[in-house]
């Protein structure tokens, strides 16, 4: 009974496996917003009662895809993590590496990293599934801030009066240990790197940047910097933080 179990097992994982290969092939051809469970069924041979049992909807098969987006180029910002600082510090460099691993993944996956950061699908809402591994490049880079105010390396950056309270609640939310001015930086410096790798990927910066690795690893090592990152000094308050 074991071994029936087990090759129906591996049997469903190769079919789920397939269904969302072609689904992704689909995505890259025809968008988030065309994907449809009877063409993928159709291409694949199956019938679209069959592959209902695997996924009931397109938005859970939307779901699944986004999970594994979300996971991928999570594991690529981990990886990167590991890796010591190079030659823009220990602090710095390593902000630097994990933010080029998540260039590098979206240059290869350009249309995974679309149906995560592009245009919303519409008719589809992410359900609670996603928050988990969405927030997983975020948290990478929160680590880095605290690894770096654990060891004196990171100066708060300053909130203007106005700001406070909501960097506080950000705080609150997203990193108690760290002082919520890091914290409002962190926020806008995440923002601001995928906003670059989005303008490079979605062809604005067509006509405009041509040395684009080392023009991204600048514009990060500085949004690294914004967060209050530092290689060499005493940490404390870079202007008066909150």
């Amino acid at each position: 009974m074991s071994t029936i179990r087990g090759a129906r097992e591996r049997a469903r994982v190769e079919v789920t496996a397939a269904i969302k290969d072609e689904a992704r092939r689909q995505l890259a051809e025809e968008g988030a917003a065309k994907l449809s469970l009877r063409a993928v069924a159709r291409e694949l041979g199956m019938v679209s009662s069959a592959l209902y049992r695997y996924f009931p909807s397109r938005d859970d098969l939307l779901t699944a895809l986004i999970v594994d987006a979300y996971d991928a180029v999570g594991e690529a910002a981990e990886a990167a993590r590991e890796t010591p600082g190079g030659s823009a510090g220990p602090h710095t460099g390593r902000w630097v590496t994990v933010a080029c691993a998540v260039r590098d993944w979206a240059l290869a996956h350009p249309h995974e990293y679309a149906l995560i950061y592009g245009s919303p699908v519409p008719g589809y809402t992410a359900p609670q599934d996603t928050v988990g591994p969405a927030s997983r490049v975020g948290l990478v880079f929160i680590g880095l801030a605290r690894d770096a105010h654990r060891g004196d390396g990171l100066a708060v950056p300053k909130v203007d009066a106005e700001l406070r309270p909501e960097a506080a609640r950000m705080a609150a939310d997203l990193a108690p240990d760290l002082p919520p001015g890091s914290v409002a930086a962190l926020v806008a410096a995440w923002a601001q790197l995928f906003g670059l790798i989005s303008f490079e990927l979605f062809g604005q910066f067509n006509r405009v940047v041509e040395a684009r690795e080392p023009f991204f690893r600048r514009a990060a090592a500085e949004l690294g910097r914004s967060v209050g990152l530092l290689d060499g000094g005493s940490a404390g308050a870079a202007g008066g933080g909150a």
